[in-house]
């Protein structure tokens, strides 16, 4: 088996099990015994459980990155991009939900999957031809991150099966991004680390706090808090 096959297949007994009993409870050997997967090999790609969630960040990224290729504008490429990173999600709906509510009693798993999520939405921006560097760059960043959070509230409670709501919410959040960007040249940029602001004033977000908590997985609109996956 290769190491691509076995990550798969690890992941998803990993969420398998979180469907079943919570993420709290999720065991790494149990979960690769489920799946027949060899111990030792396991032990070596997966040290803990935030190993399994950074691969499958990871994972979800690299599918969203062969997405919107053939699209002739950036915004159309970075909505394929995005779209495609939730398609990933689906496979393991039910685990996903389960490790959402964790995440508001465990900080140090949000703080690990803030990080890994900046990154992801710096790697989207990237590849659909949105540049992501200098004071600017990271506004976007972090606006990206906004909207993704915006768009996992609306995933979180779309049961259709193409992800309807999901994409409406895409979409929306897209071009209060696109507004907000071009209220920038006539206002003074804040520091890539309030970001969130900017997209604030765009109606995106609720407000302009930096994040630094996990979010609550709750109907209400999203702030910009630290993002599961």
């Amino acid at each position: 088996m290769e190491d691509k096959q076995l990550d798969q297949a690890l992941v998803a007994a990993v969420f398998s099990q979180a469907a079943l009993r919570g993420w709290a409870d999720v065991n790494i050997v149990e979960a690769a015994r489920d799946a027949d997967l060899p111990l030792d090999r396991v032990r070596a790609r997966f040290p803990g459980r935030g190993a399994v969630l950074l691969r499958f960040g990871i994972m979800a990224d690299q599918a969203a990155l062969t997405a919107g290729s053939s699209e002739p504008s950036p915004r159309e490429r970075l909505f394929d991009m995005v779209m495609s990173r939730f398609d990933a999600l689906q496979p393991h709906r039910a685990g996903l939900l389960q490790l959402m509510r964790a995440l508001r009693t465990d900080p140090a798993t949000s703080l690990l999957l803030y990080g890994a999520t900046l990154r992801s939405m710096k790697w989207l921006l990237d590849g659909a031809g949105i540049p992501s560097t200098g004071i600017v760059g990271g506004l976007r960043v972090h606006g990206l991150l906004a909207l993704w959070l915006y768009a996992l509230r609306a995933w979180e409670n779309d049961e259709s099966p193409d992800l309807s709501a999901t994409m409406a919410a895409v979409d929306r959040g897209l071009d209060r991004a696109i507004q907000a960007e071009n209220m920038l040249p006539g206002r003074p940029i804040a520091p890539a680390e309030d970001a969130a602001a900017v997209f604030a004033d765009a109606g995106l977000v609720e407000d302009g706090s930096a994040p630094e908590t996990p979010p609550d997985p709750d109907p209400s609109p999203p702030k910009p808090d630290a993002p599961p996956l």
